[in-house]
């Protein structure tokens, strides 16, 4: 700890919303001795491109500061610049996603100037922090190729100037409380001689990954399992959920054909779709809402408390996603009890075992076929995912250790 009086901790936001506020906002209420300056999450565009220009004139000077946290928005090296007073300060990058393999429609519409901005910003950051192994390696595997846009004198090795500063940190999520769930027939929790029948949820279309998470024993929780309900509640038809911003690097497409399919086979299910919208919504969602309408129970964004009642109610949450370098929705519908399907790419072997994996549409809708026909299968089950390793109180230790003072 430093003697000196006064915030050590500086955090910096340019884009502060969603996970990226979360993140600032759980770090400011847990750990000492933080002074927090953001920008609202408005055009992200112009926030990665002039923040830097806007925070050097209003951080203020302030000798007891040790430690500046950012997310990789901002532009660290044009800050540091502009305000040298800030070199002197070990500089913490955190990366929630990396603008070198961010997916975009066409590769000539890729603005080569975010991804070189991160570049910069972690050659001048003491440390640099992603939220998975996944984000880390495409960042780091991609860099020699991006390069390669540059048409003469490109940099070399930067890999070997950036790979020593590198760090995964998951993303720590604050969970909610679900040791007593709403839901009377979804099971939470299961001893061994409980365990269903699961060769009927898997199927040999989904093999088994060497997954380090795949003890039955470490679930989300350890709680002993909920009463018994009405047996007919079992059959109840299958909730499925999709919580995800409503934009196109989240696939929808593909998640409502999958739907669509599902109806025109006559497969009883319900459906519930939330997540954030912004100003441009992909025209999918307005036919699907139309086409999909008598299997739906909730549709839009949700108020926390609401959100999370949803979760608790559903039986399976699906990811479509074609960008995902961490995915906090998913492990939060897990840590309320839903059978998660995410596809075998991105951030998702690294975190779930295989057999809740899918690698191609059909498979997705066949896995989703057979759940809807059983779903009590899927309500019996107990997904093996230890959501603990991923939350605040695992991880605080370890963001405790980053913000101090020490030598990176």
């Amino acid at each position: 700890m430093q003697s000196e009086q006064g915030p050590r901790v500086l955090l910096v936001e340019p884009f502060y919303g969603g996970s990226h506020k979360q993140l600032i906002d759980l770090l400011q209420q847990n750990i000492s001795g933080c002074s927090v300056f953001t920008l609202p999450a408005k055009k992200w565009h112009w926030r990665a491109r002039t923040a830097a220009l806007h925070f050097s004139q209003t951080l203020p000077t302030c000798p007891s500061h040790r430690v500046l946290f950012s997310s990789s928005v901002l532009n660290l090296c044009e800050l540091v610049a502009l305000r040298p007073d800030l070199a002197r300060l070990k500089k913490v990058l955190y990366f929630h996603e990396n603008q070198l393999v961010y997916p975009v429609r066409k590769d000539q519409e890729r603005d080569f100037q975010y991804g070189y901005n991160q570049v910069l910003s972690c050659l001048v950051s003491d440390v640099v922090v992603f939220n998975s192994a996944f984000n880390m390696d495409s960042f780091l595997s991609s860099l020699s190729s991006f390069m390669k846009k540059i048409p003469d004198h490109r940099p070399r090795d930067l890999d070997q100037l950036i790979r020593p500063k590198c760090v995964v940190l998951y993303y720590p999520i604050q969970f909610p409380d679900v040791s007593r769930p709403r839901v009377e027939y979804k099971v939470v929790s299961r001893s061994e001689e409980e365990a269903p029948d699961e060769a009927q949820i898997g199927s040999g279309e989904f093999p088994s990954s060497g997954n380090q998470q795949e003890d039955p024993q470490q679930s989300r929780t350890d709680q002993s399992p909920v009463s018994k309900a009405d047996p007919g509640d079992q059959m109840k038809p299958l909730h499925i959920v999709w919580p995800h911003r409503w934009e196109h690097d989240k696939n929808p497409e593909l998640f409502f054909s999958t739907m669509m399919k599902l109806k025109e086979k006559e497969v009883d299910f319900n459906l519930s779709v939330l997540g954030e919208t912004f100003s441009e919504v992909p025209g999918i969602f307005s036919e699907a809402k139309l086409r999909l309408d008598p299997h739906v129970l909730n549709w839009g964004f949700l108020s926390r408390g609401d959100y999370l009642k949803v979760l608790l109610q559903a039986d399976v949450v699906v990811s479509t996603a074609s960008h995902e370098f961490f995915g906090v929705a998913m492990l939060e519908a897990v840590h309320c009890g839903c059978y998660p399907l995410c596809p075998k790419a991105l951030v998702y072997p690294e975190i779930f075992p295989g057999e809740y994996l899918y690698s191609t549409s059909e498979q997705l809708f066949k896995q989703l076929q057979r759940l809807c026909r059983r779903p009590d299968i899927v309500r019996r089950h107990v997904v093996k995912v230890d959501t603990s390793f991923y939350s605040w109180t695992s991880l605080k230790v370890h963001f405790e250790a980053l913000l101090s003072a020490g030598c990176p």
